[in-house]
């Protein structure tokens, strides 16, 4: 397979990912996303926000939500986000410090 086709490839599955956490299942919690699997819908926004700005883009977390989110964070929270129990929170607080803070 070619270079282009592969990167074609791959944004379509990327594409298809957003799809399915944004419209196919919005039911499903941020802190469930990461507690299970490592990663949330903000650390894929933050991931193409990395990529904009190591490509010179410059970009902001807030606008790089909004483009991921298709929507502003607080207009996310207000239509989908539940309220997460203590030990959900603690669950994500090691998730977090796993996943995010130790990979920089």
């Amino acid at each position: 397979m070619d270079k282009q086709t592969e990167i074609e490839l791959e944004a379509a599955a990327f594409r298809r990912l957003r799809q399915h956490l944004m419209q196919d299942r919005n039911d499903v919690q941020n802190i469930d996303l990461m507690n299970l699997a490592g990663f949330c819908r903000n650390c894929l926004s933050r991931w193409y926000q990395e990529a904009a700005n190591e490509r010179g883009i410059g970009m902001g977390k807030e606008e790089a939500r909004e483009i991921f989110y298709g929507m502003t964070m607080d207009d996310w929270k207000s239509q989908y986000q539940t309220d997460a129990g203590p030990d959900k929170q603690a669950a994500f607080e090691t998730a977090f410090e796993e996943n995010v803070t130790r990979k920089g």
